[in-house]
């Protein structure tokens, strides 16, 4: 039979889950989407979320030859990916103090909150692509209209939008609204808080962690190849004739690297590629930006990396597709030059839209009756706590163990960016 917890146990486990919602920063911003856990379990608990669309409009009156135009669907691969645990054993005699038990719960739980938002941060971090540069340290509302220029151009929605802030940053953001003449309001709040709130359209958040972006310093890199461009397609056809779907945030792009190493994570731009308003696919007259996702290959002077976002840039026999999801005026020469954004190490400023994240919450199911006891509950952000605790007769000590299981996904790379700091 199965160990039942006490109604001390219970009280404890319930406060200690309040200080995890309450850590809970960044998990809170993302998009809740449930998935059942039979179908979890059937598909490898992955699933295909869809993408925003965009849709294509046309002048005049008769539309009579653009009914036929077809819209396409893309999807993203969202999995219950992510597992963290707080196990621990206690003796007979350490449990003789209640307290214990319940201060150890409450750190777990801490623990818990505190890996979910590195994870969340990280994702942030090293998935967004709009990259806002800036050449000194954080100091206010300048900073933030930046960020909202960047997605303005791109015709990105101005509702739901998020800036979250390594400590420093925002401070140096507070400070600089706290030495404001006016000493009520927000401005009080500031000073007493260092709160900085609503910001030229973005709900800023402080961070107690942020993803630390090393510098691509001395690296020279071009492109080696013409016509690297993508083609959006919704699925694929196999040799056996299987269909299955694509995830069209990625496109390989092989360059030539003349001195240094390109990594993971990097930002940079593209010599003659500009960045086109989503809805109007207007030039908006800056560079487009792009980040390194992974290495693909990669020898000597030349190599293949794996870029987000891809290169879309209908400019050759167009399919409707490419004019659906269009992203750049052109598709990069051979031998354009590949500069790079961040030339100083610093810890990044994640920003994005509401509709680009999603957090997919998981749960365990451990066997019933199988010698252990076993509690949960769900957080305000769908994120499931299981609690097991089992006795071991040997020694008479009794094994805790505190366990979270989800999943988080970005679904549009060009709806999500960093910005960084100090950069020469």
């Amino acid at each position: 039979m199965a160990n039942s917890f006490s109604k001390e146990e219970k009280v404890a486990f319930d406060q200690a889950l309040e200080g995890f919602q309450d850590g809970g920063i960044i998990s809170k911003m993302f998009k809740k989407t449930t998935m059942d856990g039979t179908q979890a379990e059937r598909t490898g608990n992955t699933f295909w979320r869809p993408m925003p669309y965009i849709a294509q409009s046309f002048t005049g009156l008769d539309q009579s030859a653009n009914f036929n135009r077809n819209y396409t669907q893309l999807s993203v691969p969202a999995s219950l990916g992510y597992t963290h645990s707080v196990p621990l054993t206690m003796s007979a005699t350490e449990l003789r103090d209640a307290l214990q038990e319940q201060r150890l719960g409450k750190a777990a739980m801490q623990r818990l909150a505190s890996d979910i938002n590195v994870d969340c941060s990280n994702l942030a971090a090293l998935t967004g692509t709009v990259v806002v540069k800036r050449t000194a340290a954080a100091t206010g509302f300048d900073d933030v209209a930046a960020i909202d220029d960047a997605m303005n151009r791109m015709g990105i929605q101005m509702e739901g939008r998020r800036l979250c802030l390594p400590s420093n940053h925002y401070n140096s953001m507070a400070s600089n609204l706290a030495q404001r003449q006016n000493v009520s309001g927000k401005v009080l709040s500031a000073y007493e808080r260092a709160a900085v709130g609503t910001v030229a359209g973005f709900d800023t958040y402080k961070l107690d962690y942020g993803y630390r972006l090393t510098a691509a310093a001395g690296v020279t890199v071009t492109v080696n190849g013409a016509n690297q461009r993508y083609v959006p397609k919704a699925t694929s056809t196999a040799g056996t004739g299987e269909t299955s779907n694509v995830d069209n945030r990625y496109q390989n792009l092989t360059i030539g690297v003349t001195s240094g190493t390109v990594k993971v994570g990097d930002a940079f731009t593209i010599a003659g590629v500009n960045e086109v308003h989503h809805i109007t696919k207007q030039d908006t007259g800056s560079l487009k930006t792009f980040r390194v996702a992974a290495i693909v290959s990669g020898a000597g002077g030349a190599g293949v990396i794996q870029i987000s976002p891809p290169i879309i840039a209908a400019d050759s026999s167009a399919t409707d597709a490419e004019l659906q999801y269009k992203n750049v005026t052109a598709t990069p020469a051979s031998g354009a030059a590949i500069t790079f954004l961040n030339t100083t190490s610093s810890v990044v400023a994640p920003f994005w839209q509401e509709e680009a994240f999603e957090i997919l919450p998981g749960k365990y199911v451990p066997a019933e009756n199988s010698g252990m006891a076993i509690m949960s509950a769900t957080t305000d952000n769908g994120i499931t706590v299981t609690m097991a605790r089992q006795g071991a007769i040997g020694d008479l000590s009794t094994k805790y163990r505190w366990d979270v299981f989800y999943g988080l996904v970005n679904l549009q790379p060009q709806m999500t960016g960093i910005e960084l700091f100090g950069q020469a």
